[in-house]
């Protein structure tokens, strides 16, 4: 599992409008499968999206096609992690320590 911060470089009205392209990208990640949850920091500077995919490389790949990424409005900090407890609605990505 994957933790994505998207940290904003540019001013919010840069930020805001690229946001259109960008909700549309989430969206597809959402169905493709690979975002279980995404929002806005407060303060907002920013942004979070938790991730499932096969691996980092997967991930990366993800994050180069986001419309903010292009539009050089944001960068991204991945934080690759063992999700060993979730809730039960998530229990189909819990994995194990090897």
């Amino acid at each position: 599992m994957f933790v994505l911060e998207l940290t904003y470089t540019a001013p919010l009205e840069d930020v805001d409008a690229v946001l259109p392209a960008h909700v549309e990208w989430l969206n597809e990640q959402y169905e493709k499968g690979f975002f279980l949850a995404s929002g806005r920091k407060n303060p907002r500077d920013g942004g979070v999206i938790l991730a499932v995919a096969e691996d980092r490389a997967r991930v990366e790949e993800l994050v180069a096609g986001d419309p903010f990424v292009s539009a050089e409005v944001c960068s991204y900090r991945v934080t690759e992690f063992i999700a060993t407890k979730t809730v039960p609605e998530l229990e189909r990505h819990r994995q194990t320590l090897s």
